[in-house]
C-alpha cells in the first residue's frame, strides 16, 4: 500500500484537521507504513508523534520527546484500533482531538 495514503488515513481516523487545529500539528511526513508530525506542547512533554500501521492491521503509536539532537521515547501504545486513536492519543499527551 502507498505510504501518502496510508498517512492520510491515520490523520483522518485523528480528526483530520480539526486534530491538526487543536494540536497544533505541523512538519506532517509519510513514513513507511505509517505518519510522524510535531506536534504542540503539552503537559507530558511530548512534542513528536509516530503512528505506524503494523501486520495486524492496528496501529501502534509512539509518544516521542526531541530535545537538542536527543530522542526520547516517552511512551508507547501497541495494537491501538482505529477508533481509538484519539483516546489513546488524549491519554499520552493530555491534548484533546476535538472540540
Amino acid at each position: 500500500m502507498d505510504n501518502k495514503l496510508i498517512a492520510g488515513t491515520i490523520l483522518k481516523q485523528l480528526g483530520g484537521n480539526k486534530f491538526i487545529a487543536m494540536t497544533g500539528a505541523k512538519n506532517l511526513l509519510a513514513i513507511d507504513n505509517g505518519m510522524c508530525c510535531k506536534i504542540g506542547r503539552n503537559s507530558k512533554n511530548v512534542n513528536y508523534l509516530r503512528v505506524k500501521l503494523n501486520s495486524l492491521d492496528t496501529y501502534d503509536m509512539e509518544f516521542i520527546n526531541i530535545r537538542s539532537h536527543k530522542l526520547t521515547v516517552k511512551s508507547e501504545a501497541k495494537g491501538v484500533y482505529c477508533d481509538m486513536l484519539q483516546e489513546v492519543f488524549t491519554s499520552h499527551t493530555g491534548m484533546n482531538t476535538r472540540l
